[in-house]
Formats: structure tokens, C-alpha cells, sequence
């Protein structure tokens, strides 16, 4: 395959710079695409090439797939990066990149299709020997069946609603003498929302833990992993503060855990960066979804292990082979990221506007992924991110001291931000340490309200 030699990326922001930074130290010239509402966003001012690409919302430019062909087509880009989000987990796109004969930086379509059904994922991971959450194998058809898997699995057990979602046609069982009534509950309730009554059990995970493992395959039946993430602070099922590696992983279980993961994902030929991720309770991992592109928390991997992702990426792309072995992959000291929001710290409520003053913090071991600068205006179309914050220290203990001080730097004026947040969050004694789960972070929140 030829080297990439222009590469078109697709996204905004932080990751647009990240992915430009990656290609301008690998000789590689970058297109940004944009809309009208970034024309002076700093992807767009560092690339190369820029092509506005339609109006702000996202549907008619950023997801625009025929405008960002065309722009690719007009300033003869050999290669796509599409970033996270946006078109990142569109096989159909990745399909069509594919047919203008472009690269495609990420995986094979047909994996990205596959894992992102859900009931097609798991089945798939089954099959590659993942663990699963322990449940009926298919609908529950009569109530001697749920008593039987509740039997086997042990209570708690949850029926969930095959048509799913919003949490209606869910019901928690603690003991058998509930079963039959909030099966039946479960069943009603999905009748009435989705006009569907199936349902199905999985054991019910009270209070667990986020943990994902990265992994890198060639394409070709080789592929390693990069040791796993702690995700579990989270609000509302969006990650605020990801860890490199967990609190709670022993050296025996990552190497385990990971072997396994890295073995799936040769065995079914993956190509490029993958994520995949589990909930982990009483010390068992239980496989939940897997994201086929490159995660925002990327950089954590990154400070532990000493290399460049998107780097690796675009080697895979262009038929490089993984540059690294297993055996290369060395897991050294902690890394904490902070996701910064223009969002209200108290509310939530979005607040986008003018860059006042912009400082980023500084000094050994922090680095800030960041498109701001003072004078941009943020605008208010898209995602509320506008940084991250990662620290790297020796052990967790030097890390959580080095990104307090580092947040205690960090300067954007003109707009409210999540910094006061995460200031306090890491000064928690139960964050400093690390016993948290995905439910950790709301409750606590909900005590500073009282």
C-alpha cells in the first residue's frame, strides 16, 4: 500500500489538532475540513489545506458525507482520519472512503457494522471467548425458565425489555418471591412502550467498575493490548475522569484480561485501534460494548506506555504492520485525564462564548489537548468539551499532586468551566483512593447539593 502523503481530517477541536499534530511530525501534510462556525478554529489556521465544508450544524457539514468526499477529492487527500464521534463508527462512510480508493484510518467496515449492534457485538464476543454478563441465553418464554437461569445466575437478578431503553421494562429482583410479579411488570411495561412484552435476565451488577483495554491489530491476525483504563467517574453515563491503569487491577489480572483481548481481536483479523469495554465487579470483568476508533481518554494510554496512537494508527492504515510487539509494550507509572467543559460546575447548563483569557498549565509531565486560545469563541453547536487535562506521575499518589497543581493553573475566563469540579472531585478521599464505581461520582454530587 502507498504512504499516506495528505491526510483529510474529519472532525473539529481537540482531536482534529491531535490527529494534524500526529501527521506534521510523520512528514504528512493535513486538510481540515470545517464549517462556517470554525473557519477560525486552530485545526483550521495549523492544517495545510482547509476546506469549508457547510453551514454549523453537524447533519450539513461535519456528517455531511458527500461534502467531505468532495472536499477530499478536490484537494487530492489520499487518506481519512474521522477522529471520535461524528462519522468515527459509520461503517457506511468507511465504506465509501473506501470505494473513492482513499485510506481509511480505522477499521474494516465490516467490523465496525458488527460491533455496533449491540446484540450482534455480544454474540461476537462470545464467540472470541470474552466474558459476558451471566443471563438467560434468548427471551425468557415462561416462568419455570426465570426461575431456573435466576437459580443458576444467583440474585440479584435484572429483567430487562428486549425493545429496551430509557430504563422502562426494568426491573431489579432481589429474592425469588419477587420474581414472577416484576417479571410480569417488566413485561407490561414493555408492552406499553414499545409495544413488545419480550424480555430477558442478566445478573444484576449492583455497584461496578468501568474498566476498558486498548487494543492495536494489524489486520492481518496479529494485535496486542495496551493495558486498560479505569472510566468510572462518570455523570450520567458520560466520563469525566479516566485513570491509567486502574486502582484496582493486579498486574496478574491485566496480563490475563489482556491476553485475552488481544487474542479475540487477532482472531478476527481486527485492523487498527480498538477499545473494548467491561464492567468489572468482585473481581470479574463482564464484556459490555466495544468502540472500533480511537476514545477521547486515548492519551492516559499514551503516558504509560511512551507511544503515539494516532501515530500507530496511521501506520496500520497504509499497510505498515504494527510497529511494536507485545513484549515492546512496557506499562510504567499513572496517568490521570480531566475532561474540561464550557458547562456551568453546579448545572451542568452549557456555556459557550468568547475566550477572555486563556492559560494553560505547564511543567513536567502535563499536557493539555486543546484547540483554545484568548479571542476564539466557543461555539455553542457541538459537544461542550473544550480540553483535557493529562498528568503523568511516577506512581497515583505523585500524579493526583501534580494535576491539583496543574488545575490550579489552568486559566479560561470569559465562560464558566468544569475546572472547580474536578478540583474537587480529586480532593475526595474516596477518589484519592481510588474506591469508586459508575455510581460513585452522582451520589456524591448529590450530597454537595444538600
Amino acid at each position: 500500500m502507498a504512504k499516506i502523503t495528505k491526510l483529510l481530517i474529519a472532525n473539529r477541536g481537540e482531536i482534529a489538532l491531535r490527529i494534524h499534530r500526529a501527521a506534521h511530525e510523520m512528514g504528512i501534510k493535513t486538510v481540515a475540513v470545517h464549517s462556517t462556525a470554525d473557519a477560525d478554529a486552530m485545526h483550521v489556521r495549523l492544517a495545510d489545506e482547509a476546506v469549508c465544508i457547510g453551514p454549523p450544524a453537524a447533519a450539513d457539514s461535519y456528517l455531511n458525507i458527500p461534502n467531505i468526499i468532495s472536499a477530499a477529492e478536490i484537494v487530492h487527500a489520499d487518506a481519512i482520519h474521522p477522529g471520535y464521534g461524528f462519522l468515527s463508527e459509520n461503517a457506511q462512510f468507511a465504506e465509501i472512503v473506501e470505494l473513492h480508493n482513499i485510506i481509511w484510518v480505522g477499521p474494516k467496515p465490516e467490523h465496525i457494522r458488527v460491533m455496533g449492534d449491540k446484540v450482534e457485538a455480544k454474540r461476537t464476543a462470545a464467540k472470541l471467548g470474552l466474558p459476558l454478563v451471566p443471563g438467560s441465553p434468548g427471551p425468557l418464554e415462561t416462568i419455570e425458565e426465570a426461575h431456573a437461569v435466576a437459580n443458576e445466575i444467583g440474585y440479584p437478578v435484572l429483567i430487562k425489555a428486549a425493545s429496551g431503553g430509557g430504563g422502562r421494562g426494568m426491573k431489579v429482583v432481589e429474592s425469588e418471591d419477587q420474581l414472577e410479579s416484576l417479571m410480569m411488570q417488566a413485561a407490561s411495561e414493555a408492552r406499553a412502550a414499545f409495544g413488545d412484552d419480550t424480555v430477558y435476565m442478566e445478573k444484576y451488577l449492583g455497584d461496578p467498575r468501568h474498566i476498558e483495554f486498548q487494543v492495536f491489530g494489524d489486520g492481518n491476525g496479529q494485535a496486542i493490548h495496551l493495558g486498560e483504563r479505569d472510566c468510572s467517574i462518570q455523570r450520567r453515563h458520560q466520563k469525566v475522569i479516566e485513570e491509567a491503569p486502574s486502582p484496582v487491577i493486579s498486574p496478574e489480572q491485566r496480563a490475563q484480561m489482556g491476553e485475552r483481548v488481544a487474542k479475540a481481536m487477532a482472531d478476527m483479523g481486527y485492523r487498527g485501534a480498538g477499545t473494548i469495554e467491561f464492567l468489572y465487579e468482585d473481581g470479574e470483568f463482564y464484556f459490555i460494548e466495544m468502540n472500533t476508533r480511537l476514545q477521547v481518554e486515548h492519551p492516559v494510554t499514551e503516558m504509560i506506555t511512551g507511544l503515539d496512537l494516532v501515530r500507530e494508527q496511521i501506520h496500520v492504515a497504509q499497510g505498515d504492520g504494527l510497529t511494536f510487539t507485545q513484549d515492546q509494550v512496557q506499562l510504567q507509572g499513572h496517568a490521570i485525564e480531566c475532561r474540561i467543559n464550557a458547562e456551568d460546575p453546579e448545572t451542568f447548563a452549557p456555556s459557550p462564548g468568547m475566550v477572555k483569557n486563556y492559560v494553560a498549565p505547564g511543567g513536567m509531565h502535563v499536557r493539555v489537548d486543546s484547540g483554545l486560545y484568548t479571542g476564539y469563541r466557543v461555539p455553542p453547536y457541538y459537544d461542550s468539551m473544550i480540553a483535557k487535562l493529562i498528568v503523568y506521575g511516577t506512581n497515583r499518589e505523585r500524579c493526583i499532586m501534580r494535576l491539583k497543581r496543574a488545575l490550579e493553573e489552568f486559566v479560561v475566563e470569559g465562560m464558566k468551566t468544569t475546572i472547580p469540579l474536578h478540583q474537587r472531585v480529586i480532593r475526595d478521599e474516596a477518589f484519592q483512593s481510588g474506591d469508586y464505581t459508575i455510581k460513585w461520582l452522582e451520589r456524591w454530587l448529590e450530597e454537595q447539593r444538600q
